[in-house]
């Protein structure tokens, strides 16, 4: 699923913290606490393991503004992207029963589907959907899922690609894709004949004791210690709906709802290569899979700061991969609305570190504030004041975000009287890989409305030129506004939309750049 990195550029910060080479439950307590206050946090759940062994696990804050209820270990989470390494456990399973190889070609399984290019179709071999190197852009295709809500499909997925222009060369280029992973999703249901869903629960939790953790939404029955998202902003709190991928489409790039004590079994799984049980005489994947999973595959730029002296960085199959100092470490993070998490792992320490929120903005901050302040003290590197840079970082966004976007709504309140004809923009207008969109008029209002994804609804206020700008009213707050676009033809009626953010802070899978529209009626 979309996920919120924050950038390597921030989390260099070098600023001196006194901290012990081993923290005590007291002592991270009290962490998770100034950070919750300090990233305006609503609940939070953290566990650490040290030496193979679990030394916390605990919930903190409430799970829901309108519950109040308190956050434990058990509290369940949208552990969003972080799910992208359950889908490559699952393939590495079905690599060791012999039932497909990492460089069969997709179209093996699935002949349906097509890329951009006949050759890239012809050549894309398994590993490759799990890698980040289709040479697509960033998010592309991710407006199909978000938000929530739309009727798209699996096989709008597969067949969707096509329609879409290359950004780099096939494989040589790391660009985050989710869409991919909703292929891997749908190959393992080919191969195994059972769905996604299915075999993470039957072939991943349940060998693995994850007897609180769920592959859907759809499968948690008791909701009671269920933590809700929420949007915090320098004016409110609000708490939000969950994220629901629908019937129509699987959740291998984002879909499992866990907490931190089942986390624990499974970055200890990792930590033990493979291998589970109380004496560890049992496999879930070899070694050799662990080894494909956890070596890179597609090299990103490394962060050469004095601190880390990384020398490479990349991503494997599934996780982020880099070094720290001398130490190779494993990590991803996850974002859905209002929900983010992150794993970090050091195997040569057997050290892991699990963070999942439940609050938007500060919640990734208060993540990497935790995970980076316990892992540094494995890493032996000077300690840093990671809460409160992270903290004027935060602060420093959110506060160019704000001024940029409130420049467009001051030129939006100016221009309000500016008197256009509506006529010359209504119509229907379609996508090829979006569908259509149909722009009427509301109450003397322009209005916008997706015919596939409902939440995409609202009101087109008059900007400049031939551009307006769309407030969706259904997600207000979440720094997605768009730019609507539009080309005249030489009668001035309108013939063609392009589309845009407003917000330098939105999610790259809100992409309306990647939309072409072009009027039908």
């Amino acid at each position: 699923m979309k996920t919120k990195v924050l950038s390597f550029t921030v989390i260099a910060l070098l600023f001196h913290q006194t901290v012990s080479a081993q923290f005590s439950s007291r002592q991270i307590d009290s962490l998770v606490e100034k950070s919750m206050k300090e990233f305006n946090v609503v609940g939070a759940s953290v566990a650490v393991i040290e030496n193979g062994k679990i030394i916390h696990e605990k919930g903190y804050g409430i799970k829901s503004l309108d519950s109040k209820q308190p956050v434990n270990q058990l509290t369940n989470f949208q552990i969003a992207s972080n799910s992208k390494a359950f889908t490559a456990a699952s393939l590495s399973i079905l690599v060791d029963e012999g039932k497909i190889s990492w460089n069969d070609k997709v179209i093996k399984y699935i002949p349906e589907f097509k890329m951009y290019d006949d050759y890239v179709t012809q050549n894309f071999i398994v590993e490759d959907l799990l890698c980040h190197r289709s040479g697509l852009s960033l998010g592309a295709g991710d407006l199909m899922q978000f938000p929530d809500g739309g009727n798209f499909t699996i096989n709008d997925v597969l067949t969707n690609f096509q329609h879409f222009k290359p950004a780099s060369p096939f494989r040589t280029k790391w660009d985050y894709d989710n869409q991919l992973y909703f292929v891997a999703g749908e190959l393992i249901k080919r191969v195994s004949g059972i769905t996604w869903e299915e075999f993470v629960r039957t072939k991943i939790f349940v060998p693995l004791q994850m007897t609180n953790s769920y592959s859907s939404t759809s499968y948690i029955k008791d909701r009671t210690n269920l933590a809700l998202p929420h949007l915090t902003t320098a004016k409110e709190k609000k708490t939000l709906s969950l994220y629901d991928f629908g019937p129509h489409m699987n959740g291998a790039a984002g879909g499992i709802v866990s907490n931190v004590s089942d986390m624990s079994k499974w970055m200890q799984l990792q930590l033990n290569g493979g291998k589970y049980g109380p004496k560890l005489e049992n496999t879930l994947f070899t070694s050799d899979r662990q080894r494909e999973m956890w070596s890179i595959h597609t090299v990103m730029e490394a962060d050469y700061s004095p601190t880390y002296k990384t020398r490479f960085n990349g991503y494997g199959l599934g996780w982020g991969l880099e070094d720290k100092n001398g130490y190779f470490t494993v990590e991803h993070t996850g974002g859905l609305d209002g929900m983010l998490s992150i794993v970090r792992m050091i195997p040569e320490k057997k050290f892991g570190i699990v963070v999942l929120t439940n609050t938007q903005q500060g919640g990734i901050y208060l993540a990497y504030s935790i995970a980076n302040i316990l892992s540094d003290a494995q890493l032996n590197v000077p300690p840093q004041k990671w809460i409160t840079n992270l903290s004027k970082a935060y602060q420093n966004s959110q506060g160019k975000n704000d001024m940029e976007t409130a420049k467009i709504w001051k030129t939006v309140d100016s221009n309000k009287n500016i008197k256009i004809k509506n006529e010359d923009y209504t119509g229907i207008y379609e996508d090829k890989w979006f569908g259509k969109a149909e722009i009427s008029v509301k109450d003397g209002q322009l209005w916008f409305r997706s015919l596939r994804s409902p939440k995409l609804n609202g009101p087109m206020k008059y900007y400049q030129a031939n551009t307006f700008v769309i407030p969706w009213p259904e997600m207000k707050g979440m720094d997605t506004d768009a730019f609507t676009m539009f080309t005249l033809d030489e009668n001035g009626k309108g013939q063609s939309i392009k589309m845009k953010g407003i917000s330098p802070a939105i999610d790259f899978s809100y992409d309306f750049q990647d939309l072409d529209f072009q009027r039908v009626k």
